[in-house]
């Protein structure tokens, strides 16, 4: 049986690989959001206002003035949420006496709602009140949820009485009454709708703040992202020792406050730079266009679509309206079937060349759109299950280095949580060396604008994801025989925990290829004005791997049980096979990465026509991602 401590070390190690997987989330989302619609806060302005250098109020909003401020919320946020959540599951399991079975299934459904809340809040931004509302209102709700988790463990009232650590060893700890959880479940609620609308709309905000247009824009993004990514990696690090130690070490109240005061702080960054942010304005239901689709070509699925197919007179096809320097898409053949929906049938214009019923009558534009999150969906269903390694290697890579020897000296030893810390520095030091010496060459020899294909580079990261777990199990095979045949009282292996570097060090290279490569897919190939749903959608790659690694667990605890032999993730891991549980991952990921490259060879890029069919390097080589 577990300890305490090995329970409570064993989900912070959980939520530790979480949130670092999440913060690749952030990567490309900057460079591609470039193109968004663009309008200043105060007023409207004509065209002609708009190209006026004199007239336009614009060169005086957005800019580093407004980014100074959005990157202070930003950063204060983000020590708010990280840090409340960087050791959450040992709160619930020290603090609250939960089991950890049952804290573990808190975490993992919070954790997937939450991943999966942001496509609402998307939704939301995009379509009806914009980013600026929808981040101010979510601030709030994500301030409120810190308060209430917070009083949880400063008020007796919302938490039980504290335990000795022989009395939860023996299980005698009070456990907390429905009345208390409920009260956190509240909290959680209220996070949850903080992250619904921050998620999808910081980033896209941000580059909001600059013209994509000019050199100064162009080379402001950069800097943002810099400066963002940075900001980003020192949170981290700092919310994984310095706020961990507190929590673990001083107090939970103090844990707990000084994460919520930092969330009060990012509130008033955001509202102090207000005179100074360039808004998106909303665009109206966005998903109304998809339904007018599939309900136009259902209506028109008798009707014949001509041989040669000729844009001009056959189709609908308006020219776009708007300030928004939206992507024309030319008709395609792939999902044919969809085009009939933009086919011009007698009666259906005005004489004005207007449309008498938009849900006859769509415009060639509305119909590729839909074709493109048509392509999109099976890679992102393919991009599920090679998450699944990842949400499975924090856990139990933690629970290996418990059982592992992990001093450092004769006075220190590592934190089994902190070994996350390998894959970012694997991280940090390969993206600089891929960006600034490898994508060069790669780009002369492919001519392509990122050395390789979007595609190609999450099929590279699912072959790291798809190694790590093969030498993840190669490296417990060796613990546990070393374990068994050095026994000694806690079970530890007389073997250095670096041992485990390799499988870290290949899922570093993983997320640096197959998570950033699956953000800027879904950034560049959604259309311009669904950026912020296309940021949300990697947030629900992950709730889905993590439910996923949910189902995959419970089913392989229960199926690999019989009267002579424990399960494989049975709680003594030296008298487990967790090796046979990363080789089943690693099968499962091998089959699911012939499935990515089925599709992958049919994908047709937005924007691109007449490449379907073609192999894999010809598609992915010779088109823009």
């Amino acid at each position: 049986m577990l300890s305490s401590d090995d329970k409570r070390t064993m989900q912070s190690g959980s939520c530790s690989a979480s949130r670092f997987a999440s913060s690749w989330w952030l990567r490309s989302c900057i460079s591609s959001c470039s193109s968004e619609k663009r309008e200043p806060s105060h007023g409207k302005l004509s065209k002609s206002a708009a190209e006026s250098p004199a007239t336009n109020p614009r060169k005086h909003l957005g800019g580093w003035k407004a980014i100074t401020f959005i990157l202070g919320n930003e950063t204060f946020e983000r020590l708010a949420v990280f840090g409340l959540f960087a050791n959450f599951t040992v709160y619930l399991t020290r603090e609250l006496h939960l089991e950890l079975v049952y804290a573990s299934n808190v975490v993992n459904i919070w954790f997937g709602i939450t991943n999966f809340a942001p496509l609402v809040g998307a939704f939301i931004s995009d379509a009806y009140v914009g980013r600026f509302k929808t981040i101010a209102f979510a601030s709030f709700a994500s301030l409120l949820g810190m308060v209430v988790v917070t009083l949880t463990s400063w008020l007796p009232q919302l938490h039980p009485p504290p335990c000795t650590t022989l009395q939860n060893a023996s299980g005698q700890c009070v456990r907390a009454s429905n009345s208390q959880i409920g009260v956190l479940f509240l909290g959680l609620c209220f996070l949850t709708i903080g992250s619904a609308g921050v998620r999808p709309c910081s980033i896209p905000f941000g580059v909001d703040q600059f013209n994509p247009t000019t050199e100064e824009g162009k080379k402001g993004i950069n800097s943002f992202f810099n400066w963002y990514y940075t900001t980003f990696t020192v949170v981290l690090l700092f919310t994984q020792t310095v706020v961990v130690y507190i929590q673990d070490s001083v107090s939970w109240k103090l844990g707990f406050g000084i994460p919520t005061l930092c969330m009060f702080c990012s509130i008033i960054m955001f509202f102090v730079g207000t005179r100074f942010y360039v808004h998106v304005k909303a665009e109206g239901s966005i998903f109304s266009g998809i339904f007018q689709v599939l309900v136009a070509a259902y209506r028109k699925r008798e009707a014949k679509l001509p041989s040669e197919e000729k844009v001009d007179g056959v189709f609908y096809d308006p020219p776009l309206t708007g300030t928004v320097s939206y992507s024309k898409l030319p008709l395609t053949k792939q999902f044919g079937a969809l085009n009939k929906a933009a086919l011009i049938m007698e009666g259906e214009l005005n004489p004005d060349g207007s449309r008498v019923n938009q849900w006859k009558l769509v415009s060639i534009q509305q119909v590729e759109e839909t074709k493109c999150l048509a392509r999109i969906f099976p890679i992102w269903a393919a991009g599920i299950l090679s998450l699944t390694s990842m949400a499975q290697q924090g856990t139990f890579t933690v629970l290996q280095a418990m059982k592992m020897n992990r001093h450092l000296g004769p006075n220190f030893q590592i934190p089994p949580g902190s070994l996350v810390v390998i894959s970012l520095i694997t991280i940090g030091l390969w993206l600089p060396l891929y960006d600034r010496l490898i994508v060069p060459k790669l780009r002369k020899m492919t001519k392509h604008e990122g050395g390789i294909t979007l595609l190609l580079r999450i099929g590279i990261g699912m072959v790291f994801s798809i190694l790590s777990m093969v030498v993840a199990g190669l490296v417990e095979k060796v613990r546990r025989d070393s374990a068994n045949s050095n026994p000694n009282p806690i079970g530890n292996a007389p073997m250095s925990v670096f041992w485990l570097a390799p499988q870290l060090i290949l899922m570093g290279l993983c997320e640096a290829f197959n998570i950033i490569g699956q953000i800027e897919f879904f950034n560049r190939q959604f259309p311009e004005h669904m950026r912020s749903i296309g940021n949300s959608l990697f947030s629900c790659s992950f709730a889905a791997a993590n439910y996923v690694s949910s189902i995959l667990v419970n089913i392989v605890h229960h199926a690999t049980r019989t009267h002579s032999h424990p399960d494989w993730l049975t709680n003594d891991i030296n008298a487990g096979r967790i090796d046979y549980f990363y080789y089943l991952i690693a099968g499962l990921a091998t089959l699911n990465m012939v499935f990515f490259i089925y599709v992958a060879r049919r994908y047709q890029y937005k924007g691109s026509v007449d490449v379907q069919d073609k192999p894999l390097d010809v598609e992915l080589g010779s088109h823009n991602a």
